[in-house]
């Protein structure tokens, strides 16, 4: 290494001062030319290493006036967001689509699954100044246990029981073998607080920050109140979140300098930032999926042949162009988008086929068969204009699909779920196994397409059961593949998270999650000025 090098190598690590480096280097012959170029590195280098202080402002969509800093009330956006700024978990969603330990320092299976054994951090402090110890943890989690309207309470369904092994550690046992479980409990839910802890209008953590304001549905302020306790996050002194559920208004915002950062970017807009120096896209492939889901065990839907015509009669690239302006990746007829560790990725990509969609039409030897595909803007904007688009290409197949659209109001209760043709949605989830669980297990209460197969059912179980990620691959890809074949679900596409920023913010990064870095960028976000 050259004397310059090193003088060079000490003014990227900030050990001297822009000051004292020019006269080193020019000591040392360097050209003008040289500094300058050193010195531009050295700032586009500091630009990105992470500064404390400054408040961030958020625009965001998702938010009501009967949101809660209650853990278990969280549905939507400003709320997971806000949470993850007050209170850590015991397990987060990593942005390698894993789970990594959070304020459990590790974990491990035992019992063949059935249990887990949760090791806590020692030391961690709540902001009232608490030791958080086993206690806290159990009474967190149980508070979606049992008689609770917590939106949480399907992950701990299979829980039988959370006990204390020591001061700082814990056993979860379930009704039966679940390799997936630290996936679960990466659920927004599960926000630890204090054993008996009930006063939610005065929310106690071991977050990065502490409540300053609360005004549901309008705005919310956060405040430092102390160092946190992840040294790679908690930069910020402060956050400022308005609530702008219009789309208009929250991009205008974020253009006129306003917010820092917003979440929700229409994709009509996205080309028009991308122009601009000062604003920044943030995109994630994730697990939010379209889905048009034909019950199979209705007629005409529970013959195999139309279920087929219908799904080679779907052109997902005109849907995934025309609705998302091409911000998302084309769906195979299964939940696992390509970011999951366990998406198939041999399993051959379905196309638009109106010759073949016709001739699986034809096997399937119906006369006139019925075919209404119920849809409305309440499971997503667009999935009316989704039911046109599939009515289009169908009738080039020569199949006739009526599209009635049903109102807002009243959809989720009086059609999902109702329908033998509906449209719909599905935000993903953590695993694999869970996703295919929610939707597609026989006995699964939101198993919109009536899906039952003996098969399916004990590949499940074994992947749930199996801990062994090379031995349980097989399970999950089988189960893609079947219900490409056979299942009753099209799911044209899956759509990319859009957030953007200015860019004096850092530490914004995509996650497959959810946007906003999955809720997370209240601890991972800096100011760069």
């Amino acid at each position: 290494m050259s004397e310059l090098d090193y003088w060079n190598g000490r003014l990227l690590k900030g050990a001297v001062s822009r000051r004292e480096f020019m006269g080193r280097a020019a000591a040392l012959g360097a050209s003008s030319l040289a500094i300058s170029t050193m010195l531009a590195s050295a700032d586009a280098r500091a630009d990105e290493t992470p500064k404390k202080g400054g408040v961030l402002r958020l625009g965001l969509g998702g938010g009501s006036t009967t949101d809660s800093i209650d853990v278990t009330s969280y549905n939507d956006s400003v709320m997971i967001d806000t949470g993850h700024g007050l209170f850590d978990g015991i397990v987060e969603w990593g942005q390698d689509g894993r789970p990594h330990p959070d304020l459990a320092e590790s974990f491990e299976p035992a019992n063949g699954a059935k249990d887990w054994i949760f090791n806590l951090r020692k030391g961690i402090k709540f902001s009232n100044g608490q030791e958080f110890t086993a206690d806290d943890a159990i009474y967190s989690l149980n508070l979606h246990r049992g008689d609770t309207k917590s939106g949480g309470a399907s992950t701990f369904k299979p829980v039988t029981d959370i006990k204390k092994l020591d001061k700082y550690q814990i056993q979860i046992s379930l009704n039966g073998p679940d390799a997936d479980l630290p996936y679960a409990l990466t659920d927004y839910h599960v926000g630890i607080v204090p054993d008996g802890f009930k006063d939610w209008a005065k929310p106690v953590g071991t977050g990065a920050f502490s409540l300053d304001k609360f005004d549901p549905g309008v705005r919310i302020s956060l405040k430092k109140t102390r160092d946190y306790w992840k040294p790679d996050r908690g930069w910020l002194d402060g956050i400022e979140v308005t609530v702008i559920n219009d789309s208009s208004a929250r991009l205008n915002a974020l253009i006129s300098g306003q917010i820092d950062a917003i979440n929700r970017v229409d994709h009509k807009a996205v080309a028009l930032l991308s122009k601009s120096p000062k604003l920044q896209i943030v995109r994630a492939s994730g697990g939010w999926h379209a889905v048009m889901a034909m019950q199979c065990d209705k007629a005409p839907y529970d013959n195999p042949d139309i279920r087929m015509a219908l799904k080679l009669a779907t052109d997902r690239e005109q849907i995934l162009k025309a609705l998302f302006s091409g911000y998302g990746t084309v769906g195979n007829d299964h939940p696992i988008p390509p970011n999951d560790p366990y998406f198939n990725k041999e399993l051959p990509q379905r196309k638009y086929d109106p010759d073949k969609a016709a001739a699986a039409f034809k096997k399937a030897g119906l006369t006139d068969p019925k075919i209404l595909l119920q849809a409305s803007d309440a499971a997503f904007n667009g999935a009316v204009d989704e039911g046109a688009l599939l009515q289009a290409s169908a009738s080039k197949a020569g199949i006739k699909v009526d599209l009635k659209k049903e109102p807002a109001d009243g959809f989720w209760d009086n059609v999902w779920l109702k329908g033998a043709f509906v449209s719909s949605y599905w935000g993903g989830r953590a695993a694999a196994t869970q996703m295919l669980s929610v939707a597609y297990a026989g006995s699964a209460p939101w198993n919109e397409t009536h899906w039952n197969n003996e098969k399916f059912e004990k590949l499940l179980a074994d992947a749930r059961g199996e801990t062994d990620e090379a031995k349980r691959k097989p399970y999950i890809w089988e189960m893609q593949a079947m219900l490409n074949e056979q299942g009753g679900a099209i799911i044209p596409v899956f759509k990319d998270w859009l957030d953007a920023h200015l860019d004096k913010v850092g530490g914004h990064t995509p996650h497959g999650g959810f946007d906003m870095d999955n809720g997370y960028i209240m601890q991972k976000a800096w100011l760069k000025s």
